[in-house]
């Protein structure tokens, strides 16, 4: 049985890990007959969005490891704990929080830094040649975390392809309901709620991605 860890960027799509992409992904790798452990930064969010209003609260803090407890039914650790060589692959799903948490990506486009701790993670998955899956806005971390040339994809947006481009990722355009493989790399991405209607429009992708993910272990 393969042994995923699941990278978490808070709790809500606007400003956190995308909820509904964050179980579906969990559903998937226990469908797929995969264990997994989930971790997140210990770090403070970049701020805390209304999810009704869609509006900035003013004022308000949350850390983003306590928020995405909340998804993980409190079974999760810091980021700071994930060793590589305990696990056999590396998912993360999108949401805001992979491009205002993980990365400033939200703020900074093509000029974008990822969270060092997050990328210390990640590239150790890469160098030690452990796939990798990225979900909806998270391939915008592909070329930082894979090399230059990493094949990905956020689905059609002209936009956020664009900007992969100039970061030295190549994006590949992509239907919902499929995922991309990048197999020199052992990168597999999808693009779920960039495109996606349904929450079963988005699981088609995920359990694709995390398919062809578990395929490459």
């Amino acid at each position: 049985m393969s042994t995923v860890a699941v990278v978490l960027a808070g709790c809500g799509v606007y400003d956190g890990a995308e909820i509904n992409e964050a179980v579906l992904t969990l559903l998937s790798l226990e469908q797929q007959g995969a264990s997994y452990q989930c971790f997140a930064p210990d770090i403070e969010q970049m701020h805390v969005v209304n999810h009704l209003t869609g509006e900035v609260e003013p004022g308000e803090r949350r850390n983003v490891l306590v928020e995405a407890a909340r998804i993980a039914r409190g079974n999760i650790k810091a980021l700071g704990d994930l060793q590589v060589e305990a696990f056999d692959a590396l998912l993360v799903p999108g949401g805001f929080g992979a491009a205002k948490n993980l990365s400033d990506f939200a703020v900074a486009g093509a000029g974008m830094k990822v969270l060092p701790e997050f990328l210390e993670v990640a590239r150790g998955f890469h160098r030690a040649g452990k796939p990798i899956g990225l979900i909806c806005i998270a391939p915008v971390m592909a070329a930082a975390i894979c090399g230059e040339g990493a094949q990905c994809t956020i689905g059609s947006d002209a936009e956020t392809a664009a900007a992969i481009e100039t970061m030295g990722g190549h994006h590949l355009e992509c239907p919902v309901s499929e995922a991309r493989i990048d197999s020199e790399r052992k990168l597999v991405t999808t693009p779920a709620y960039m495109l996606a209607g349904s929450v079963s429009e988005a699981y088609g992708g995920i359990s694709e991605c995390v398919g062809a993910v578990l395929a490459l272990v």
